[in-house]
């Protein structure tokens, strides 16, 4: 583990220990039973509003604390322990990564606030088939007046039920497949002509299709430069990556202990079965990936936050998203087969992990999207 100061021991501290003791597992479990709306703990949400989670990416003049990204991980890594269900990710790190390095001090000083607050849940709307592509946009925005006008369709939006405005990336030039004639659109979830439909996923999360139906947005809602959105798209999808990655690591982490504490109760043959070999060595080869997979997520975070040039900090997110990827498969994998058929039961809470993971590896890019984009970026 990196070296942490004295404010983030204390609050990756705060944040184990509230998750822990505020919101185990069986509250994910209850809230999936409910079918909450937009699939948010709603008393968890206000109360990570209350501990200034919102406000740790966002600066000061904002209503923020701007502690940085590895700051954040570690708040994510908690979360993703017991499957806290949040837009946390979603809005404070995705959406407020994306106002930092596109939106002017106006647009910022009139959405940060916000999500600072609570008030605003803002998500990226990015992907358009199944699979994670963000050079594949078609979504187009037609210049008409003072404005533009957004048509087509997103896909898997995250948070996209519950979410108040979304930043869509739309093609006002060019064609599907080049990066260039992308344009960043802050367009509001009740926009005239914006519908959403929300999607029941294995993961019990909250996620929605949107279709734009000839919407209007004036000038204003442009963030960052027509048709060069691409670089910052990417930088933003870097973020969220890296957030992800320390999300996955707390859901992995999880799992694996679920996975030990099994070994060391269930008995067969008159002995416990972590004392048969061939399960210890299967038990530390997911303790040494476990390692390597922390190290991957914490240079990803901690590159962001040193300023390290744009091609570092892509590199080290697909290396982070590839490498936790691998790990959470494995560990969620081993989790189910090591229990046996209790495992593959409702009532015991390893599915929720599998699940959980499967959504996980695929958002923001699987596996193999970022191996082959690390593979890209080093000259491969």
């Amino acid at each position: 583990m990196a070296a942490l100061t004295e404010e983030q021991t204390l609050i990756r501290d705060q944040a184990e220990a509230w998750v822990r003791d505020e919101f185990p597992v069986t509250k994910f479990r209850a809230m999936r039973d409910s079918k909450a709306a937009g699939a948010i703990m709603g008393d968890a949400w206000q109360g990570m509003v209350e501990m200034g989670w919102t406000g740790i990416l966002v600066p000061e003049a904002h209503g923020g604390s701007d502690l940085g990204y590895l700051t954040f991980g570690l708040v994510l890594e908690a979360l993703g322990k017991n499957l806290t269900a949040s837009p946390l990710l979603a809005s404070a790190l995705v959406g407020a990564s994306a106002l930092r390095l596109a939106g002017s001090e106006a647009q910022q000083a009139a959405v940060l606030p916000g999500v600072v607050d609570g008030s605003i849940i803002l998500t990226l709307a990015v992907d358009e088939g199944a699979r994670h592509n963000p050079a594949q946009i078609a979504c187009a925005a037609k210049a008409e007046g003072d404005g533009f006008v957004l048509t087509g369709e997103k896909r898997f939006v995250l948070e996209g039920m519950s979410a108040s405005h979304f930043i869509i990336p739309a093609r006002t030039a060019g064609a599907p497949g080049e990066e260039a004639g992308l344009t960043l659109f802050l367009v509001a979830a009740d926009a005239d002509g914006l519908s959403r439909t929300g999607l029941s996923l294995v993961d019990s999360r909250g996620y929605a299709d949107l279709t734009l139906d000839n919407v209007a947005v004036g000038a204003d809602a442009v963030l960052g430069k027509v048709d060069g959105a691409f670089p910052v798209l990417d930088a933003i999808l870097d973020r969220a990556r890296a957030g992800l990655s320390a999300e996955m690591l707390g859901t992995a982490g999880q799992a694996f202990t679920m996975l030990v504490d099994y070994l060391k109760t269930r008995e067969q043959f008159g002995r416990v079965i972590g004392s048969f070999q061939a399960l210890g060595h299967r038990a530390a080869q997911m303790f040494t990936d476990q390692q390597l997979a922390r190290s991957c997520a914490e240079a990803a975070l901690a590159s962001i936050d040193n300023d390290a040039p744009a091609s570092t900090v892509a590199e080290m997110a697909s290396l982070a998203k590839a490498r936790v990827g691998d790990h959470l498969h494995l560990v969620s994998r081993e989790l189910i087969q090591m229990h046996g058929g209790i495992g593959m039961t409702d009532e015991y809470d390893a599915g929720f992990y599998l699940k959980r993971a499967r959504a996980l590896e695929a958002t923001y890019g699987n596996q193999a999207f970022h191996r082959e984009r690390y593979a890209s970026l080093l000259g491969y």
